[in-house]
């Protein structure tokens, strides 16, 4: 092991085409999939020519010599050379030296003659190849077969200099032609990690676009540049030294009007029309001439869509080309493109480029436009611009607010780590209210709610509204979200009102105050005014990014309050960050709701892919707050599957993450109950949601609709016997959602309360219950609602001696559960339905259906207990049962039933 690792790393720093990029373990980051795939069709029983192109810097050569050194048998390396591409057998020559040649298929038979049975031929750079040598290949292929010879080449896509007949027939003799897949933020984050380098997912993401996932260039800026920029907030990242080389060889070799189309180009950057790149560069030439030149020198190429826009060809070449530029005519380029361009945002930006001091027109500008773009809920380019503003302002209280507001700005984009890489330069800065208001706001979305709380409180004491309103409201409106986070609806609406008074309805603080006051009202018990409300803000708003969290909250409203595909659409609709740069914060919330509704509607698959990729956006951002909420569905998924192993880890994953927040503390409660519940433990699921019973908590949390988790406590207290307690526990509960008219919480309210009246043995109030409760949900599509109280039903009915009708119960909660691919409550349910018996036939001399499933859960190694809670008996039932299972089988103990079990069925196997 300790040998391979060296030689990886040898691989990874020596070859000065391709880097070899491994893991620890040895495997080849972002290549396990290609590398086996690769292996596969090199195995095969005959000959293959195997083709791995694509760009450089992408990876093949790391590959095929990754493979070249764990291949078996004989093998051979060669290396194509742009010289020797006219020189017909060059390539051959290298491992075959005096190979006779002539006619390309002569010459197959006498490398044929000097080949071992299964040669490994390791090509690099074929597309440099002559041609003669892949046409010999490619004859000992065709015609000799038995040698089993295996070819694997790698090609670089877009090179210019190749011959366009080898460009054209190494493809055609191809057996197979994988595709090099580009390196995500998560595999780059992982390859710094091999230097070394801790990347949070923002800064491995720029990486990413700067390279465009290519681990070369990658590798070597991460061995150039001093490890302190990786830390920063926006760097400017140059190309790699051997970019940067042969950029510069290349301009050299370019006409001076070349060269200055070339230069315009990278100023101007990607898909710029042709006439600005002639205007900024002062030509009057032939621009098409201009064009193939560069194209030809790899300085620039068109764009996709036709010969009237220009790019660099990749970030790396600008990049390059810039620095090339000197100081001086870099910035004169870049002021005067600042005229041509439309977009204000790019056109201000290349001003800040082209400003080595101060500017405070400048600045004022970015400070105007960031303004505009953060009042149409575009956080994210607010940020860069305010940034920037700071760059040029030369007052140090000016630089302050700019350098504040940008994190803010950050923030409510919900890009996290560039914000934290922000904390120390704005930490540093006197107190003033909006510094601790900033603090306090990443406080909360990281789900630290002690810190929120006081550096909000210390924000509000120190403010003042009447000189300073705008920053008031600013600080109220953090208090909203902090208010959201503890889940109090009372203070999210009185915050919320002091934010609108404050400020102008249309300045973001009102805005974000007003999308959010809606939750609060419905917190309170007026989910109808928060209707009204949101319908008015709403067509207020219009579209984009502003609508985008108005329109969140109003889908949150509809799933608490039953409108379960008005819900859906509203939340799909929050999902997409693209309005003007979107939030990922509001993104991730609807996700997080979105994933519940699917949930609820037995759409298990839909559910756990949206939690999937929440999670992801989650770890990209840094943003802790809705992590609980993702994992209370995931928990639920898992335990509906009977996938214990992956409940527990999501478990583990929830106490980790849950805080003081009640937004984050109850869905981390509930996902333990969901697993206990599905587990039959009745003990874990009055534990787990014991804490919200004390009257500490907000009074939003008892609200019906907002956390299902009333029912399941009472429910998990009739089973353990404590009836007394579920009535009293019951009756307030009711009351509220009887006086709220919810329907979802009156029917789970109802089953329990039929469950409570099935153990007191009342049948009569016992199916008026749970006939209640499927009738209020009936017309719903709560799916998982509808089996999980059609299953109760049921085991309460079979419990009764209603056998007939339980039957019916329970079968109608099977096909719900199976449609759901709730494969735990499915064997439950065949359980209950064995035990019934309805449709078995038995004599004296057999077991009942009850005994056999008492049989079948002891022979799993279940306690009574245990067993008493899945088959909803008591323990002394399943002692009575197992008193008369011993005598009918003749056996004495657990053990020797256990295996008298599983002979029978090994015995069934056989049959």
């Amino acid at each position: 092991m300790v040998d391979e690792q060296v030689a990886a790393t040898a691989l990874l720093v020596g070859n000065d085409r391709e880097v070899d990029v491994t893991r620890a373990a040895g495997s080849l980051i972002g290549r396990a999939e290609l590398v086996a795939g690769l292996e596969q069709s090199l195995r095969a029983g005959s000959g293959c020519f195997v083709l791995l192109a694509g760009p450089a810097g992408i990876g093949k050569s790391a590959v095929a010599h990754h493979l070249l050194r764990r291949g078996e048998g004989p093998r051979h390396r060669l290396t194509a050379a742009p010289w020797e591409a006219d020189r017909p057998y060059a390539l051959l020559s290298q491992g075959f030296p005096g190979l006779a040649t002539s006619h390309p298929l002569d010459t197959a038979t006498g490398l044929a003659g000097r080949l071992d049975l299964d040669t490994l031929l390791v090509i690099d750079d074929a597309h440099f190849a002559d041609l003669e040598s892949l046409q010999t290949l490619a004859s000992t292929l065709r015609h000799h077969p038995e040698k089993r010879l295996r070819v694997l080449a790698t090609a670089t896509t877009g090179e210019l200099r190749a011959d366009p007949a080898v460009l054209d027939l190494l493809p055609r003799i191809a057996t197979d032609r994988p595709r090099i897949p580009r390196l995500d933020a998560q595999q780059i984050s992982e390859l710094a990690a091999s230097y070394g380098v801790a990347l949070h997912p923002s800064m491995a993401g720029r990486l990413l676009r700067h390279t465009a996932g290519r681990p070369k260039p990658a590798v070597e800026l991460l061995s150039e540049l001093p490890r302190a920029i990786w830390s920063q907030f926006d760097p400017t990242l140059p190309a790699p030294a051997a970019v940067d080389t042969r950029v510069r060889r290349a301009l050299a070799e370019c006409s001076p009007l070349v060269r200055r189309f070339a230069e315009a180009t990278a100023v101007l950057g990607t898909d710029t029309p042709v006439r600005d790149v002639m205007i900024l560069a002062e030509l009057d030439a032939d621009p098409l001439a201009m064009l193939d030149a560069a194209a030809e020198a790899g300085l620039v190429e068109p764009a996709p869509r036709g010969l009237t826009q220009v790019s660099p060809p990749d970030q790396l070449v600008r990049a390059a080309v810039l620095s090339g530029l000197g100081p001086a005519r870099r910035a004169d380029l870049q002021r005067r493109a600042s005229e041509l361009v439309d977009d204000p945002v790019r056109s201000l930006r290349l001003l800040v480029a082209a400003s080595p001091v101060p500017d405070a027109a400048v600045a004022e500008r970015l400070d105007a436009l960031a303004r505009e773009r953060a009042a149409g809920g575009a956080w994210g380019t607010a940020a860069t611009l305010l940034r920037d503003a700071s760059r040029l302002t030369d007052d140090p209280q000016q630089r302050q607010s700019r350098i504040t507001r940008a994190v803010d700005a950050l923030i409510g984009a919900g890009d996290v780590f560039r914000a934290a890489a922000l904390v120390p330069e704005v930490e540093s800065l006197r107190e003033t209210p909006l510094r601790d208001a900033v603090l306090g706001y990443l406080a909360v979305v990281r789900g630290r709610s002690a810190e929120a709380g006081t550096r909000l409180g210390r924000a509000w004491d120190i403010v003042s509204a009447e000189r300073e309103p705008e920053t008031a409201a600013i600080v109220c409106q953090r208090y909203v979200l902090d208010a959201l986070a503890r889940y109090d609806g009372g203070d999210l609406v009185r915050w919320a009102d002091r934010a609108i008074e404050l400020g102008d309805a249309a300045t973001p603080p009102a805005v974000e105050a007003a999308a959010i006051r809606g939750l609060g009202l419905a917190g309170i018990g007026r989910a109808k005014q928060a209707r009204r409300d949101y319908e008015q803000l709403t067509g207020r708003l219009g579209h984009g990014a502003q609508a985008q969290r108005a329109m969140l909250a109003r889908g949150w409203l509809n799933l608490i309050t039953d409108r379960i595909d008005d819900a859906r659409i509203d939340l799909e609709s929050s999902v997409p960050t693209s309005y003007l740069g979107g939030s990922a914060r509001i993104s991730l919330w609807a996700r997080a709701w979105l994933a519940r509704t699917q949930f609820l509607t037995g759409e298990c698959d839909a559910a756990f892919a949206t939690v999937r990729e929440a999670l992801e956006l989650q770890e990209s951002t840094g943003i802790l707050l809705t992590g609980p909420l993702l994992l209370w569905t995931a928990a639920g998924v898992h335990a509906l599957r009977g996938e214990w192993s992956a409940a527990e880890d999501v478990l583990v994953r929830c106490d980790t993450g849950a805080s003081d927040y009640q937004i984050m503390r109850v869905p981390s409660l509930l996902a333990r109950a969901h697993v206990a519940e599905a587990r039959a433990d009745s003990a874990g699921v009055v534990r787990a949601l014991y804490p919200l019973t004390r009257s500490t908590q907000p009074s939003s949390v008892d609200e019906p609709g907002h956390w299902p988790w009333h029912d399941m406590y009472a429910t998990a207290l009739v089973l353990l016997g404590r009836l007394d307690e579920a009535d009293d526990f019951l009756v307030p509960h009711e009351k509220l959602a009887l006086k709220r008219d919810h329907r979802t919480a009156r029917a789970r309210l109802c089953a329990a309360r039929g469950r409570l009246h099935g153990v007191r043995g009342d049948v009569t109030a016992a199916t008026a219950s749970f006939e209640e409760a499927l009738e209020l949900i009936s017309a719903l599509p709560v799916r998982y609602d509808q089996a999980r109280m059609n299953f109760s039903y049921g085991q309460t009915l079979r419990r009764l001696g209603r056998r007939a009708r339980a039957d019916v119960a329970l079968t109608t909660a099977r096909d719900g559960f199976a449609a759901m691919g709730a494969t735990t409550y499915v064997e439950r349910c065949d359980r209950e339905l064995k035990a019934g018996g309805v449709h078995a036939t038995r004599s004296d001399s057999t077991l009942t259906p009850q005994e056999d499933a008492v049989t079948r859960l002891v022979a799993r190694g279940l306690s009574n207990k245990e067993v008493a809670a899945e088959l909803y008996l008591s323990s002394k039932t399943v002692q009575y049962h197992l008193t008369r299972i011993y005598a009918k089988l003749g056996i004495r103990s657990r053990t020797e039933l256990t295996a008298r079990h599983i002979a029978a069925l090994e015995a069934e196997t056989e049959d």
